[in-house]
């Protein structure tokens, strides 16, 4: 967790997470019982907003960034992506912002999948199509965890019709979250992850933690730098 006696950005986007998350949720007529919660949009744009800034802060204009792009994918025609950063024509990120909160038994899967078919696909437009040109795509994705007694818990069911990955074994969903992105960008799928779990306490305090090092806000700037400085060199 960051030193609270220094302004912390992702403390500040964390936060608005939460308060984004509660507004939605009072919003809904249900309040969010039926899962409206789990479609309501904006929780993000705080998070998504800071890592546009740091994009900036390392040397891009801020016209590079756009929003909701539409990218060419392989196996589909285009998907949209919560972020990109283009400079000079060439694509150098694009990213995911994703989150859970609650019922992660019931949607952890989802977020396997989707997540592993945007990185494909986009990687595969590039390699098969060349879609992106010379300098390949920079694939990022970042995931925001709620903290709960189901996402700390153990789990030991890997049974299926052939062995599994004994990796799996009695980790929880943090855990396997913590996994998919290490796996992710140890294989290229995606380029860059930061990952960060949070919760809030019966007096409200915000807290976060980034229990993945290799996906800490940290590491994620110092990766957006290198890019950055690549790009620059390459295009000018």
């Amino acid at each position: 967790m960051s030193d609270q006696l220094t302004p912390d950005p992702t403390s500040a986007a964390v936060s608005l997470f939460w308060t984004k998350r509660a507004d939605q949720m009072a919003a809904l007529a249900d309040g969010g019982a039926s899962g409206g919660g789990a479609r309501a949009g904006g929780h993000m744009n705080g998070v998504r907003d800071l890592v546009a800034s740091i994009f900036i802060e390392s040397g891009m204009p801020k016209d590079a960034i756009v929003k909701e792009p539409y990218l060419p994918g392989y196996y589909r025609v285009r998907k949209k992506w919560d972020l990109a950063i283009r400079y000079k024509g060439a694509l150098v990120a694009a990213l995911e912002f994703k989150s859970q909160v609650g019922s992660v038994g019931k949607n952890i899967n989802n977020r396997f999948e989707e997540a592993l078919g945007t990185g494909t696909d986009t990687n595969a437009a590039q390699r098969k199509l060349e879609a992106f040109g010379d300098v390949p795509p920079w694939l990022g994705y970042v995931f925001v965890l709620r903290e709960d007694s189901e996402t700390e818990q153990s789990r030991h069911d890997t049974s299926a019709l052939f062995p599994t990955d004994p990796t799996f074994h009695g980790l929880s969903y943090n855990q396997r979250y913590q996994e998919m992105i290490r796996r992710f960008m140890g294989d290229n799928v995606y380029q860059l992850g930061w990952f960060i779990t949070t919760c809030v306490d019966g007096q409200g305090v915000v807290s976060y933690n980034e229990p993945l090092a290799t996906a800490t806000g940290k590491a994620f700037r110092a990766a957006v730098q290198g890019r950055v400085n690549y790009v620059l060199e390459v295009l000018g």
